[in-house]
């Protein structure tokens, strides 16, 4: 063998390639693309709110403030399911959002999409410029910066009555009709139909995130970040556009829920709604792409059955639910009935989903 054509030895300081299946480890559940799932999603999509309109036309208004809540702990869902961040304040920018849509609307814009659109630029922006300081941060300390930043929007927001309504909350907001045809009614029938249109965009483009290889990079980020820093990954850039995209569909949700009820509340900026959208989350399924969807109208269902039979007790009933699902499913709903599912046969966990085709399992023990 000539010197020309003899393999070069690696440098030992220099990153080695490292095939698909070793660089990202699979360290949370993973489903099958959306694509390949197209047919009974967008029927179930189309089936559930037309079902729900039919029978259920006196709680429209509770059905649209689950499709904004449920945006609203999706984009969670991002950040601490896939990305591996954690916050406390992510009230900071569904608030944000609200009070952008509020505000407009007060001022005498009261365009629907605009206003939307308005809110989630908004959020987007707060997102980007604090992702710099809560990327440097892990674990406590990331819990402990995110929350100081939201008592101090919160605060402001306080402070600030003259813009905000402070504790009163901001009123007098005038929503235009959606493209200029269909009216926001008293019964919720154009919010219904609306913020389910926007659920269902904002879905779509967030799994079609999830599935994309910056998705792939930000569930290996969640399981290893120091080896995928030593294959060449920019662990700090991929984290910053994971907390601002977050901070865009929290935006985008609190826009719509401001929209549909034509009312902001202080509380869309405290830490309680932050805690709340937490505990939605993990009711439903960290990592699991409905599992925001399904929280949040657990959550909001039970608040609503329960505060009606007891408005003063009915957080009691609530915590023993909670406690229930972390004892006996603790990846939440969703989570149980993967465990579930696998026990009973269907094997398609996180191991088999979105496998390359052609690869086989490793050999389970016995």
């Amino acid at each position: 063998m000539n010197e020309s054509t003899s393999p070069v030895p690696a440098r030992a300081d220099q990153p080695q390639p490292v095939s698909s299946a070793t660089a990202i480890p699979a360290t949370g559940p993973s489903e099958t693309p959306w694509l390949r799932r197209r047919g009974l999603e967008i029927a179930l999509w189309l089936a559930i709110p037309i079902i729900v309109w039919i029978a259920f036309p006196g709680y429209l208004v509770l059905a649209s403030q689950i499709a904004a809540i449920g945006l609203f702990a999706i984009s969670l869902d991002l950040l601490i399911g896939y990305a591996g961040l954690l916050s406390l304040g992510h009230a900071t920018f569904f608030g944000l959002g609200a009070y952008t849509a509020g505000m407009l609307s007060v001022a005498g814009w009261g365009e629907p999409v605009t206003g939307l659109a308005a809110g989630a630029l908004v959020a987007a922006v707060a997102g980007f410029l604090t992702s710099f300081i809560v990327v440097r941060v892990r674990h406590l300390a990331q819990l402990m910066v995110t929350l100081g930043i939201g008592l101090m929007v919160f605060e402001a927001a306080n402070r600030l009555r003259q813009y905000t309504g402070g504790d009163d909350g901001l009123q007098g907001m005038s929503v235009w009709p959606l493209f200029g045809v269909f009216e926001f009614d008293f019964w919720g029938h154009t919010a219904y139909w609306y913020a389910v249109g926007v659920l269902a965009a904002c879905f779509v483009v967030i799994t079609r995130i999830i599935d994309s290889p910056f998705g792939l990079a930000l569930r290996g980020l969640r399981g290893n970040p120091q080896r995928m820093a030593a294959i060449g990954t920019p662990v700090a850039a991929r984290l910053r556009k994971a907390y601002t995209l977050s901070a865009l569909f929290a935006g985008v949700a609190g826009a719509v829920l401001a929209q549909t009820t034509q009312f902001v509340a202080l509380e869309t900026l405290s830490f309680q709604l932050s805690a709340d959208v937490l505990i939605m989350l993990v009711l439903g399924g960290v990592g699991y792409r409905y599992g925001g969807l399904l929280g949040a109208a657990a959550f909001l269902i039970a608040r609503d059955i329960l505060s009606g039979l007891s408005p003063e007790f009915w957080q009691f009933g609530l915590g023993i639910a909670m406690i229930l699902v972390v004892l006996f499913a603790p990846g939440g709903v969703l989570g149980g009935a993967h465990w579930i599912g696998a026990r009973l046969g269907f094997r398609r966990t996180e191991a088999t989903a979105g496998r390359p085709a052609g690869a086989h399992p490793a050999k389970e023990p016995t």
